[in-house]
């Protein structure tokens, strides 16, 4: 994919002023009384904090220490439950040049189907919420499609199905969502071959239309994005996938018109569609005709992906800066102006439910920096959409840096606390250092998050889960009933113990053949009692059902 901050001075010159203005100045110095007084020195006060409870560890309890039964003293229905547990926790696996996933091209069925449990299994251990799965590397398919044929990257000859036969989406789509997460396909719109594609076949788009495709210096084909039948072959996948698969996002990354060392720093060879929209009378120069053809696409795939199901999210991963010299202190490519890519405009028109500015770039890389460039996305967000950054886990890898990608996603939970998320590249990085990888799942995503929700999109919650609850022994029995579990995607069980916080577990509908779960009712050396419950039901996009807090006798 892809393509990286330093803080402003100001910290530095603020450090500077008040030192400066510390300077001792020459007094006389009055000779000592007598009797001096006693000079008591400042304490400063200790916050004493209660030891919290060990709510993790059932309490050796005798029959005697429990009651018969567990009784409800009170139930308070409120709109809202006690804490926040959203955030948004994506990785993408590109197919792309077998980077993530299959890891050559050409194993069999058994062997795919192995990697891709072992990706997704990381993934929800380390309480990731969605998988950005690259399914349209270069006009092919990983998946069963009337369209385009079989990838390259899964067979090893493009056209040829794999042996013995499955749909690798399907597959993806069933395991992401029995672990309770959201898959987005990702799509490379404009591509038709890269250089690590293996032999053009008949199966090509390069071979079967060739008018649609111009080579570019570098050994890979585009398809012109100024053209209808281009434009419309990619819509029509688009429909198929929404159409056919229980997708939950549809998404494109940043390359439109192609970067230009790809084809040697020459421009784009499209001057067949450019003379014939000066022949038709067309008034754009060719920066703003190139644009038009990418935005009008873009408003094109948004409404149709909505118009096909309406809780399915489009998002774009454009390059993270729009333009240099926005805001000021940026330098650095100019996606509007080489990619001619107004990523800008979409987030301000709202096209996209989520936008993931690929922020690739270190904290002290200053002309680049990673806290500006989110802050000035951030507040191009006018019509209040998701701004999701995509974070660089390979920086990981680098002498002295191997705290960046943590010290990025606190930057980016305190700069969009109110929502949430963002999408790390390069998972193969995460996976081969088991420090980071522990640090991940230990500290920064210790606890499991839902996907915010796109109130846009659907802004009615699924109805109130019915809970009922039986003791056995030091065990509470949970289970729930609900009047229509087919809105319901996720459950989340929040749970509080006498002198502590309120916890939570997300619940998976595909991980339950029943609506039941548990928990123990007394904990600890103490013997902590379990003192309110509540559950809420998640539909597709996030919404939370009412919360209804249970007070227990």
């Amino acid at each position: 994919m892809k393509t990286t901050i330093s803080y402003p001075a100001a910290v530095l010159v603020t450090f500077s002023l008040l030192f400066s203005s510390c300077k001792t100045q020459k007094t006389v110095q009055p000779s000592a009384p007598e009797n001096p007084p006693e000079v008591v020195e400042p304490q400063i006060p200790v916050e004493e904090k209660e030891e919290e409870p060990d709510t993790t560890k059932p309490a050796e309890v005798t029959q005697e220490e429990l009651p018969e039964e567990v009784t409800v003293e009170e139930e308070i229905i409120k709109s809202e439950p006690p804490i926040d547990v959203a955030e948004f926790r994506a990785a993408w696996i590109a197919t792309v040049a077998n980077i993530n996933w299959p890891s050559r091209s050409g194993l069999p069925t058994a062997q795919q189907q192995s990697e891709a449990i072992k990706l997704l299994d990381f993934l929800a251990n380390h309480n990731y919420n969605a998988v950005i799965f690259q399914v349209r590397p270069q006009a092919d398919a990983l998946y069963q499609s009337d369209i385009e044929s079989w990838s390259y990257f899964l067979t090893g000859q493009q056209g040829k199905a794999p042996q013995p036969f499955y749909d690798p989406l399907t597959f993806w789509i069933n395991e992401a969502h029995k672990r309770g997460m959201e898959l987005h396909v990702w799509l490379n719109p404009y591509r038709a071959y890269h250089t690590t594609g293996g032999e053009i076949s008949a199966a090509s788009v390069v071979k079967t239309n060739p008018e649609m495709v111009v080579k570019l210096q570098n050994g890979m084909y585009w398809m012109d994005p100024a053209r209808k039948d281009v434009q419309n072959r990619t819509a029509a996948v688009v429909e198929d996938l929404v159409k056919r698969y229980d997708v939950d996002g549809i998404h494109f990354d940043d390359y439109f018109y192609p970067y230009d060392s790809y084809n040697g720093g020459k421009d784009f060879p499209d001057d067949q569609t450019w003379n014939t929209y000066k022949t038709a009378g067309g008034k754009l120069n060719r920066g703003d005709w190139r644009r038009k053809n990418v935005d009008d696409f873009i408003e094109r795939v948004a409404k149709l992906v909505k118009k096909e199901k309406d809780f399915v999210k489009f998002g774009i991963s454009p390059f993270g800066i729009w333009r240099p010299g926005y805001p000021q202190s940026i330098a650095g490519y100019d996606q509007y102006e080489k990619l001619y890519a107004d990523a800008k405009k979409w987030i301000n028109e709202g096209w996209v439910d989520y936008l993931t500015p690929q922020l690739y770039w270190k904290t002290d890389q200053t002309a680049q920096s990673f806290p500006v460039l989110l802050n000035w996305w951030k507040e191009e967000n006018t019509k209040d959409r998701h701004i999701w950054p995509g974070i660089n886990a390979g920086l990981i890898e680098e002498e002295g840096y191997e705290n960046e990608l943590f010290n990025q996603l606190m930057i980016t939970r305190g700069m969009l606390a109110e929502d949430p998320g963002a999408v790390l590249w390069n998972l193969k990085a995460l996976m081969n250092d088991k420090e980071a990888e522990k640090a991940l799942a230990e500290n920064y995503f210790r606890k499991p998050a839902l996907v915010p929700p796109s109130p846009w999109m659907d802004n009615k919650a699924p109805k109130l889960p019915e809970v009922l609850t039986n003791l056995d022994g030091n065990t509470l029995r949970i289970s729930w009933q609900h009047p229509d579990e087919n809105d319901v995607f996720r459950w989340v069980l929040y749970f509080q113990y006498e002198g502590s916080k309120w916890d939570f577990k997300i619940l998976n509908n595909d991980q339950l053949s029943e609506l039941k779960t548990t928990l123990s009712y007394l904990v600890g050396e103490k013997k902590v009692k379990l003192s309110k419950i509540g559950m809420t039901a998640v539909d597709r996009t996030g919404n939370q059902s009412d919360f209804k807090e249970i007070i227990l006798e």
